[in-house]
């Protein structure tokens, strides 16, 4: 479970607000790569929600419920996106920094410290600690995996509204046997990411 050592030890520093950072929806076919910024301060940490983990270890059901409840706690928080022609053209690397700095610059105020989830720090902050598995430890870090997630996830329903026939409503835009078909059946749509592997021709 999260425990909020890595943002205590931040707020203890001397560090007054302190984000996590999650990214959601890099290894999707179609919909835009989005970031997670959630910053807290002491308070927020304390308010955080019991049942607080990493979006993948959450169910739908259970990421939902704890929406509101992230919004309520964090001191701020901002979801960024990438659109799947801008992972085309820009690369996923490139992409994901793209919805990091959209993310960032929708919170009211920059935080002081970034804590990023992963190996590799997508966000230029010069105060950001990169941390393997920090969605599993940093309670910042879980709140920002859950915020995105079901940001993006409604996005990507809505998506389906718009484009009928591959699931994004069950698959969110994921390689799953039943969007593999869609794509075979129907072809690409404006919201697939056109540069991947699956959407070139076999020779």
């Amino acid at each position: 479970m999260p425990d909020g050592v890595i943002e205590t030890r931040m707020l203890e520093g001397g560090c007054r607000h302190v984000a996590g950072v999650d990214e959601v929806g890099r290894g999707a076919w179609a919909g835009p790569v989005s970031v997670g910024v959630a910053v807290v301060d002491a308070a927020s940490l304390v308010a955080m929600p019991a049942g607080l983990r990493d979006s993948k270890a959450l169910s739908p059901g259970a990421r939902d419920a704890l929406f509101p409840l992230l919004a309520a706690a964090c001191r701020s928080f901002a979801v960024g996106h990438a659109s799947a022609l801008e992972c085309d053209e820009l690369g996923m690397t490139a992409a994901q920094a793209l919805a990091a700095s959209r993310a960032i610059a929708g919170l009211g105020e920059p935080p002081d410290a970034l804590v990023v989830d992963g190996v590799v720090d997508f966000t230029g902050h010069p105060h950001a600690v990169v941390a393997a598995g920090a969605d599993r430890t940093s309670l910042a870090v879980a709140a920002a995996s859950v915020l995105a997630k079901v940001t993006r996830d409604r996005m990507v329903v809505e998506l389906g509204h718009e484009y009928p026939g591959y699931g994004f409503a069950r698959n969110k835009g994921y390689p799953t046997p039943e969007h593999r078909r869609a794509v075979a059946r129907l072809g690409l749509t404006d919201v697939h990411r056109r540069s991947w592997t699956f959407a070139r021709p076999i020779e």
